[in-house]
């Protein structure tokens, strides 16, 4: 069981979340997890290269994207957060958010059928909506923005596991895009260097490409990339570092870390933004 569509790649990171709830020290609970990603999903992971090996990333980045919402809502003053690409994340239903808070889920009519049937009857936290849109739409994509924007006072825009799958022009245009509403304040993202971008090619390149979703963007300028359009680096929390923080570094990185102190300081830096999550902010 291959990946055939981009919405395919939503069970295979479900899949992860439901190995870390299973956990006795889990970092996070999902208990819709499993539930989400169905046995299509453990079928996805189980069929690709060190699927289940390489949890450790997806599952730090939950946890970093957690932590940054949760401070967003409570100390940055975020009333609405919109959710671009939100696949079959459960934040409105497993974490403790305000009841006033609007949580905006944007994706594609499929995925968002499905997550809808498979949590009928379970209560989400704060006041949800679901929207159905492509966000590839230039038109549909800046009608949305301008009626969600026409709402909130002070939003926060989420794209966990998008911007990868996007070429720059369209990471551009979309950014260009948010930065036209004056409300949204906040930007939350996860992002690849190219060195990131050529491993993931090597491991799951010719699997995620079959279902059309190549990994495409890892700028070389980083997060200076997003300067043009707006939107400028508030705190970078690196992969690797938060990995040890959590305890949840890749297999090997005892024997990797000594070795790496004998790196140039501009290597060690490099791998240090090799991957990270990122919080960007109105420039």
């Amino acid at each position: 069981m291959t990946i055939t569509h981009v919405s395919d790649t939503a069970r295979w990171v479900a899949v992860y979340r439901a190995m870390e709830t299973a956990r006795p020290d889990a970092l996070f609970r999902d208990p819709f997890a499993a539930r989400l990603a169905g046995a299509r999903g453990d079928e996805i992971v189980d069929a690709m290269k060190q699927g289940r090996a390489m949890a450790w990333a997806m599952i730090v980045r939950t946890a970093l994207f957690d932590e940054l919402i949760a401070d967003a809502v409570t100390r940055r003053g975020v009333d609405t957060v919109v959710n671009l690409a939100a696949g079959l994340d459960a934040r409105p239903w497993r974490m403790d958010l305000p009841a006033a808070l609007h949580w905006v889920d944007v994706d594609l009519p499929d995925i968002l059928g499905h997550k809808t049937e498979a949590l009928r009857g379970e209560a989400p936290r704060c006041r949800y909506e679901a929207v159905a849109a492509d966000l590839t739409d230039d038109a549909a994509r800046r009608a949305l923005f301008a009626r969600l924007g026409a709402g909130t006072a002070r939003a926060l825009v989420v794209s966990e596991g998008l911007l990868v799958y996007l070429a720059e022009a369209q990471v551009g245009a979309l950014a260009d895009d948010l930065h036209g509403q004056a409300p949204f304040a906040w930007w939350l993202i996860d992002l690849a260097s190219p060195r990131l971008l050529k491993m993931m090619e090597r491991t799951w390149g010719k699997g995620v490409a079959r279902g059309n979703a190549p990994f495409r963007f890892g700028p070389a300028s980083g997060t200076a990339f997003f300067a043009p359009h707006g939107w400028r680096e508030a705190e970078f929390r690196s992969t690797m570092d938060e990995a040890r923080r959590l305890k949840r570094e890749m297999r090997g990185m005892w024997f990797w870390r000594p070795l790496m102190r004998l790196y140039p300081a501009r290597l060690r830096q490099e791998f240090r933004r090799m991957s990270g999550t990122v919080l960007l902010e109105r420039a």
